[in-house]
């Protein structure tokens, strides 16, 4: 993993449940804006892609046969973003092209453009949790 993610966790361990908990739906709606941006991007040939990109809360385990990383199930403090499903099996030859078809980027770019927002509500949320917890 890298070396934020690794200090993310050190420092996510020494924080009460109780903030960790009121996190979540700040991961939640993020996760969820990044999917709505990456909808917007995708491809409108038959709109299995689009339909395709989900969010899974954490706990939960995502479709089977998802881009990035197929069938997983998101940590504790973690939100999934995925393009694909049994259906869908196409999502990274769209996004990155073949020998036959251009690159039509959807996912990543969506995740780039809505990152920083994701990450700032989050940030303010656990700020947030933490004023609460220690008051």
């Amino acid at each position: 993993m890298s070396t934020q993610t690794e200090r993310l966790k050190r420092r996510l361990a020494a924080v009460p449940v109780a903030v960790k908990q009121a996190v979540t739906p700040a991961l939640i709606k993020g996760g969820e804006e990044i999917a709505a941006a990456q909808k917007a991007l995708a491809p409108e040939d038959t709109g299995a892609l689009r339909d395709s990109i989900t969010v899974t809360p954490p706990g939960q385990a995502t479709p089977a046969y998802s881009q990035p990383g197929g069938s997983t199930v998101a940590g504790e403090n973690e939100v999934l973003v995925t393009a694909g499903n049994s259906e869908v099996r196409y999502p990274h030859l769209v996004e990155f092209g073949t020998a036959k078809a251009p690159a039509q980027p959807f996912f990543w770019a969506g995740f780039r453009l809505t990152r920083k927002r994701a990450q700032n509500r989050v940030k303010r949320s656990i700020k947030k949790a933490v004023r609460e917890a220690w008051e």
